[in-house]
């Protein structure tokens, strides 16, 4: 782990630095009460104080995902965050500057963000280990920990530069905590047209209409909102890569694996899919 990143974490439970286990337990992070927590062989450590309410992402919607966006489909979303990060912390403005990613997945995303800035390292935050297993490997000064969108985030105050939040849940209260003051949120949501040719076809579920509204109202006691865009591209999919797409995503929970593929079959092919999301930047309070 990136001595940067090292530096940034807190114990879950009683919120003291952590440090490298003593030599023979090098695969431990251990705080100066005693707490232990473990590195997995795949690269990420366990931070989570307890059970998961929830297991997130399964290995089949993380693979999906991979496939989907090595692909290239949402590099729209990528090339988006990239140039926001580099206008709002750009290279030099923080000393040793840490981006953490808050439900990073694949950690796809938090890789296009450190390209864009050659001296900062990056956390990814994830509840599933199948995605965290891939973002530790996702880029050269990334890390992975597990934990909870929803309950104290294993950081200290004010330790991150730039916070990431993409299609992820939102915790107003500690990502405020753990932003620098003149730290940066950047926020990606889905737009009204996302996936909008599928929907009825396919039988997914829909985007909320009032999806811009209600994250606006879930961070407007911390954040200001600085800049909202949209972001838009059509994709022009053979139907293997719609499957791939609807697997990636909550729709996996509900679709009927069998009337799926029928209708799948059904459509013209290749077919005509817009990505559109609305990328928002946050300041604190």
């Amino acid at each position: 782990m990136r001595t940067e990143t090292l530096r940034q974490l807190r114990c879950p439970l009683c919120r003291e630095p952590l440090a490298p286990g003593a030599a023979g337990t090098a695969r431990t992070l251990r705080c100066p009460r005693g707490h232990s927590f473990d590195i997995a062989r795949q690269g990420y450590v366990n931070l989570l104080a307890g059970r998961a309410p929830h297991p997130g992402d399964s290995a089949e919607m993380v693979a999906a995902r991979e496939e989907f966006l090595g692909a290239g489909h949402y590099d729209v979303i990528s090339a988006a965050l990239a140039g926001s990060a580099a206008r709002y912390a750009p290279p030099g403005a923080y000393p040793d500057p840490v981006v953490v990613d808050v439900g990073a997945g694949t950690g796809r995303y938090l890789a296009a963000v450190l390209d864009a800035l050659p001296g900062a390292s990056g956390l990814a935050l994830d509840v599933s280990k199948p995605a965290l297993r891939r973002a530790a490997r996702a880029h050269p000064r990334a890390d992975a920990a597990l934990a909870d969108a929803w309950r104290p985030l294993p950081l200290a105050d004010a330790s991150a530069a730039l916070l990431l939040n993409v299609f992820a849940p939102r915790n107003g209260a500690e990502f405020h905590r753990i932003l620098r003051r003149d730290g940066a949120l950047l926020v990606v949501t889905p737009g009204p047209e996302h996936l909008t040719e599928l929907i009825d076809p396919l039988g997914l579920l829909r985007v909320d209409p009032d999806k811009t509204e209600r994250v606006a109202g879930s961070l407007a006691a911390h954040f200001t909102l600085v800049e909202e865009a949209p972001h838009r591209r059509t994709l022009e999919l053979p139907r293997p890569q719609v499957r791939t797409l609807v697997g990636m995503g909550p729709s996996a929970w509900h679709a009927d694996a069998d009337r799926l593929a029928a209708r799948i079959a059904a459509l013209p092919e290749p077919v005509a899919v817009t990505a559109s999301v609305r990328l928002a930047v946050y300041r604190p309070r």
